[in-house]
């Protein structure tokens, strides 16, 4: 009985293209805006490691000017960042299963292979600890991650991206091949696969958006050679910063701690270390606020960083006002076309169909028309996202396809188009055959 419905349908769209057009393309523009601001709504307010969400935490201390907050806007917050004396003891602990503290560096990067055709190029790096590829579960393609001795003596062991090692070395195994930083010569001990955390959650500080570092280097190779933050660095008092070593020494916060606390009793130890560690140095006149340390999950940590502003809900639900009108645009198109068909349905009525199956023949027919608006729906929304790509080139990972939402949309408009079809179906089938057979 379906394809005798299904066929009914077909037939009924081919007899009226031009209205079968406009409410396709009612449903399709309204599903493609819905498509890509759902896409993009998706992508940043997700939670890219979800899974490890429970066990993972960002550390922050109060080491803020006593007179102001760090944040005016939040001023329940400390600092998003800390100085580096301080990331330095919180590392001291050996409560954490892993830790790591991080900062941003820029580097001229290049391959090591004098003969080489690739020219040297500046990008930025990220300075860490070994520990960063086991806690966020980083993918590799080749090799892996340092190990704690590398941390430990500071060793020239690099980890490059995908895209890095693309550029460098063609894309080609290079584990145990050697690159130059600033004419340092650095091995490569893993290659990343493709990895684009979105929003780039373990450091929201230097944009919530962009793509992973370059490469990734022992953190201590930072202090060895004097390797200034090239991220975010906040200084709240007047400091005489000469060099280098003022500068680590200094109240400027812009190092990031993580850590991973796997049991209640181990968050409960650590945040009683972090409360020991500011009480001694409140005793050295240091930590004038009160107390105020955190340690937030990464989901927590998105949302006190307001990774989802309030401009990207008020799009998402203009959006889905936009399809509401296309589909009160498509109501109207369907009751004209229905009651056009008015002498065909009150025929088959004459010949014995019942209302339900008249229901159910034209309910298919609208099905059809969500489903074809879907696909419609999806190459529009497609080339919704090929326009902000090409917008904001910097954003990449924001305007892909997530296939999630994708079958979402063609749900979507499918439901649409059985919404939109069910009063002018139930319509049809209230309609008196008599006065219409009467004209034939």
């Amino acid at each position: 009985m379906f394809g005798y419905h299904l066929r009914l349908g077909l037939k009924s769209l081919r007899r009226n293209p031009i209205l079968t057009l406009l409410m396709i393309g009612a449903i399709g523009l309204g599903v493609g805006v819905c498509l890509t601001t759902l896409n993009v709504y998706y992508l940043v307010s997700s939670n890219p490691i979800a899974r490890k969400n429970d066990v993972l935490y960002h550390v922050q201390l109060d080491s803020w000017d006593p007179a102001e907050p760090a944040d005016k806007e939040r001023p329940g917050d400390p600092p998003q960042q800390l100085t580096y004396r301080d990331a330095q003891a919180v590392m001291q602990s050996d409560i954490p299963t892993h830790k790591l503290v991080m900062y941003k560096g820029s580097f001229v990067i290049g391959p090591g292979d004098p003969k080489s055709e690739v020219r040297p190029f500046i990008e930025d790096l990220r300075l860490t600890g070994g520990d960063f590829f086991k806690m966020f579960d980083t993918p590799f393609k080749y090799g892996g991650g340092w190990d704690a001795d590398a941390d430990r003596n500071a060793d020239a062991v690099i980890v490059l991206s995908k895209k890095t090692n693309d550029t460098i070395f063609g894309g080609e195994n290079s584990v145990g091949k050697t690159v130059k930083l600033d004419d340092r010569e650095y091995r490569v001990v893993g290659v990343l696969d493709d990895w684009t955390p979105t929003p780039k959650f373990y450091d929201l500080n230097n944009g919530s958006f962009d793509e992973i570092e370059a490469a990734f280097i022992p953190h201590g190779r930072g202090a060895m050679f004097e390797t200034f933050s090239a991220g975010n660095t906040n200084c709240w008092k007047p400091e005489s910063i000469n060099s280098f070593a003022d500068f680590m020494n200094s109240e400027c916060v812009w190092q990031q701690v993580w850590v991973q606390l796997d049991s209640r009793a181990q968050a409960e130890d650590f945040k009683s270390f972090l409360d020991g560690y500011v009480g001694e140095q409140k005793k050295l006149g240091r930590f004038a606020r009160p107390l105020n340390n955190m340690i937030r999950h990464p989901d927590e940590w998105l949302t006190a960083n307001e990774v989802v502003g309030d401009d990207n809900s008020v799009l998402l639900t203009i959006s889905f006002m936009f399809l509401a009108v296309c589909l009160l645009n498509t109501v109207g198109l369907l009751l004209a076309k229905f009651s056009g068909a008015a002498a065909v349905v009150s025929l088959h009525r004459a010949l014995g169909a019942s209302r339900g199956l008249i229901f159910r023949q034209h309910l298919v027919e609208v099905s059809l028309i969500g489903l074809i608006g879907g696909v419609i729906g999806i190459v529009l929304g497609y080339l919704g996202l090929l326009s902000l790509r090409h917008l904001y080139n910097q954003y990449d990972q924001l305007t892909q396809l997530d296939w999630s939402v994708g079958l979402f949309a063609i749900a979507l408009a499918l439901i649409s188009g059985v919404v939109a079809g069910l009063y002018p179906t139930w319509r049809i089938t209230r309609l008196q055959p008599a006065p219409y057979l009467k004209t034939q």
